[in-house]
């Protein structure tokens, strides 16, 4: 199965959806190179960065669940980079 580097760009408005946030970015953990959150306290919103490596479909899924959220939006930025998954 191919694999790609992607980043994921989360913007986070309602702080009542941080939960399932959470819940959602803990079921992908496998997946996730690393993760990076920025609270913007003087606009009480916080931007949050997850670079995976993952086959394409759960990358969208991952995007798309979070995306659903209550005062959350995601989108994702493809790198070129395709490799084979391990395992």
């Amino acid at each position: 199965m191919k694999s790609r580097v992607a980043v994921i760009s989360i913007i986070l408005e309602d702080v009542s959806s941080v939960e399932k946030l959470n819940s959602i970015l803990s079921k992908y953990r496998e997946r996730i190179i690393g993760r990076m959150g920025l609270p913007y306290r003087e606009k009480n919103v916080n931007i949050i960065c997850v670079a995976v490596d993952a086959p394409e479909d759960e990358i969208n899924s991952m995007t798309g669940q979070i995306g659903r959220l209550n005062g959350v939006s995601a989108k994702t930025n493809y790198s070129n980079v395709m490799s084979e998954l391990d395992g």
